[in-house]
């Protein structure tokens, strides 16, 4: 009998830190997770602790390698999918980060991106990378960095130091540092990267003030990216897939022909539409992105960033104690009429696309004596599909209206929500029967590319539905709900 392969997808996100095991049809068979701190040291602020997440990752591997094992199984190949955009900066010959890793959700350089836009720079910036300046990026983050710690910059410019996102952090480790790269979506993200040549560009290195000794190498996202350690693991797995987690999404989600949309909800949501090989720029400011890179080939995608969906539900269970878990919004959302007015403008961090309001600060609206707990579960239930609805609305008016859009991601085990989602949006809402959509799509990266699959095609069928909802709300009380969402984000602007 053949020994079972399996492809370990690492899954290394905002929060928490995942491994899953899939078999050769696209299932998932093990599962391990292991959350890890959040960092707060100033208002607007957010870090990681590089080595926590270590750590996490790590753990999870061991634990899905050990099932494996038991199983007698065999892993082909790892493929890894990441949070995008967070910022690490390292030593080369220790390993070891000189600095936090600076997460995306981060607006601690909101000065520095307004600096450069009052120089012009914005539309040279945009027009290189399908971006805008927001500290969102990773490029005003190793700026920081590099400022921040004494001796950085020197240490950078003689080639001590390395930069990557999680990503290249991860391979560094996994290999033993021998491999310093990263794949064409990850750099894409980081303000630095030339969609267009597919290159990490010297104007940008200079408007940033990063310097070229500090960066990774680029790679196709199904590529060879080393092998691992032979001690972490017992032996040398090779690693062949990686891309940024918003793009594995809409891999997993088998969104390879143009015009085909998803949305993640997790800590915040990504709206990912497949745009062919033409990269399509947005009079709305939504963000020009490469969804993957095959072959030496580049598929391009239109992108909107929600920076807070999942983060609102876990700021009303850790932060004001309304809820236990998460798993009690959709009884209390069920349990009322209607919104009665109240609605949550989470924007914690700012608000991301289509507004780019860094300024913007969170706040509820329409608070009376009634209100309870489950009318504020229900307003943070709600905000995440108004802020879809904006993302939708701002690609449809830049010339690709939406029919239907695949979900997945922690919170669409929430029926009610996705049921309301419908409503606003106005179209159906498909939920896949695999939701771990960001592991599998990296996984389909590594078994591309370690030739356990032969085509996209062969990949698409391992897609489907577990569930449609379709829009059950009039026109007008769709119009009535928008409206007062975009009263509550007009009075939260510049904050």
């Amino acid at each position: 009998m053949a020994t079972k392969k399996y492809i370990l997808s690492i899954d290394q996100g905002t929060t928490s830190s995942r491994a899953i095991a899939f078999d050769e049809d696209g299932q998932p068979a093990f599962v391990a997770q292991q959350e890890f701190p959040q960092i707060f040291p100033n208002d607007g602020w957010v870090e990681h602790d590089p080595e926590a997440i270590w750590v996490s990752v790590l753990a999870v591997s061991r634990a899905v390698v050990r099932d494996i094992t038991r199983a007698e199984g065999e892993i082909a190949a790892i493929g890894i999918t990441n949070q995008r955009e967070t910022t690490v900066v390292w030593d080369r010959t220790s390993g070891r980060p000189i600095y936090n890793a600076v997460v995306w959700q981060d607006r601690r350089t909101a000065r520095a991106c307004r600096d450069l836009i009052a120089e012009g720079r914005g539309a040279e910036v945009s027009a290189r990378t399908g971006l805008v300046i927001d500290p969102y990026f990773s490029a005003t983050k190793v700026r920081w960095i590099l400022d921040s710690v004494l001796g950085a910059q020197a240490r950078a410019e003689a080639e001590e130091l390395a930069f990557g996102t999680i990503d290249s952090f991860l391979l560094w480790r996994l290999t033993g540092g021998r491999v310093h790269a990263t794949d064409a979506t990850n750099a894409s993200r980081t303000n630095l990267y030339n969609i267009h040549d597919n290159a990490w560009d010297p104007w940008l290195l200079d408007a940033f003030g990063v310097p070229d000794r500090l960066l990774p190498e680029v790679k196709d996202s199904a590529a060879d990216f080393g092998t691992t350690d032979p001690e972490l693991f017992g032996r040398a797995i090779p690693i062949r897939g990686v891309a940024g987690d918003q793009q594995a999404a809409a891999i997993g989600q088998i969104c390879f022909q143009p015009g085909a949309i998803k949305n993640t909800y997790g800590t915040g949501a990504f709206v990912v539409l497949n745009t062919g090989e033409t990269p399509l720029g947005s009079r709305n400011r939504l963000l020009t992105t490469i969804c993957y890179r095959l072959g030496g080939r580049t598929t391009y995608a239109l992108e909107g960033s929600i920076f807070v969906c999942g983060a609102a539900v876990q700021w009303l269970r850790d932060g004001l104690g309304v809820i236990r878990s998460a798993a009690e919004t959709e009884f209390l959302a069920r349990g009322l009429d209607g919104n009665h007015g109240v609605y949550m403008v989470p924007a914690f961090t700012g608000l991301g696309a289509p507004h780019w309001d860094p300024q913007a600060r969170g706040a509820i609206f329409g608070i009376t004596r009634d209100t309870s707990p489950a009318h504020l579960v229900r307003a943070a239930l709600e905000s995440v599909c108004y802020q879809t609805r904006d993302l939708l609305d701002a690609i449809a008016d830049d010339g690709v209206p939406a029919t239907e859009i695949r979900v997945d991601g922690g919170m669409v085990a929430n029926t009610w929500m996705l049921q309301f989602l419908a409503n606003v949006l106005g179209i159906p809402v498909d939920r896949p029967a695999v939701n771990e959509t960001t592991a599998l799509g990296a996984a389909c990266l590594a078994g591309l590319a370690s030739g356990l699959f032969s085509s996209l095609d062969e990949i698409a069928a391992w897609w489907r539905r577990e569930a449609r909802l379709t829009p059950a709300m009039g026109d007008a009380d769709r119009a009535h709900l928008i409206a007062g969402w975009k009263r509550a984000v007009a009075r939260i602007r510049g904050w």
